[in-house]
């Protein structure tokens, strides 16, 4: 896989992940963090080319596959929190909302095997490196996912503009799932179903949505007020 700009890139030279070779322009071969790492010089015609993208920064590396977690092992941990993606399709609200979860301490993510965007190097772009630090697990069908998750000791909130509870209503201690619906039709109903409460976001203005990353973090960053 071919990761491509400088936080992907120096995330992925911190991260689990190896890094096979690093191309960098003149310009971005002075970052700093690449001290002690061998760069091969690149034009940016050349990099944009191997990155397939014109965002590239100046840089891009050569990286083993990403390794998905086990969503099993993700429940098994105590207090538990998990962000869960109901077909969320678009690489860059995937990679704002994994950068979002990995700054609040999520302990991962679950997406599902099917109808939704995984790990590609645009994500690691968006999330500015933040999947090289984030479990993130796959699943093949996400109602059931939320069903062991009850098992498990977890409580499964989902995010729904017609909620009757607001976000600041539930006790996020414990174990904590939140779950997030698509772009386009938010929760499908046997997802939203699966939770044990559906919550909202107060919208005071005109348009009738937030985007599904900005609510996640507005939602996130409750559940950690609370658990701390």
């Amino acid at each position: 896989m071919i990761v491509y700009g400088r936080n992907a890139v120096h995330e992925a030279l911190r991260g689990p992940r190896t890094v096979e070779r690093v191309w960098a322009t003149e310009r971005a071969a002075r970052e700093p963090w690449l001290r002690g790492v061998r760069v091969a010089a690149a034009s940016g015609e050349a990099i944009e080319q191997r990155a397939g993208s014109t965002d590239h920064q100046g840089i891009c590396a050569e990286v083993s596959e990403y390794r998905y977690a086990d969503a099993a092992e993700l429940l098994a941990r105590e207090d538990a929190l998990i962000v869960a993606l109901d077909e969320i399709q678009d690489p860059q609200n995937l990679g704002a909302i994994c950068r979002t979860a990995e700054c609040a301490g999520a302990t991962g993510v679950v997406i599902p095997e099917r109808r939704s965007a995984e790990v590609t190097p645009a994500v690691c772009k968006a999330s500015a490196g933040a999947v090289e630090h984030l479990a993130i697990a796959r699943v093949r069908n996400l109602a059931d996912f939320l069903l062991k998750a009850g098992k498990a000791g977890a409580w499964s909130y989902g995010a729904a503009g017609d909620a009757r509870s607001a976000y600041t209503q539930p006790d996020y201690r414990g174990k904590v799932v939140l779950v997030m619906g698509s772009e386009g039709s938010g929760l499908r109903p046997r997802v939203a179903s699966s939770c044990d409460e559906l919550i909202a976001l107060p919208l005071r203005g005109r348009i009738e949505s937030l985007n599904v990353s900005a609510a996640a973090a507005a939602l996130l960053y409750e559940i950690v007020r609370q658990r701390t």
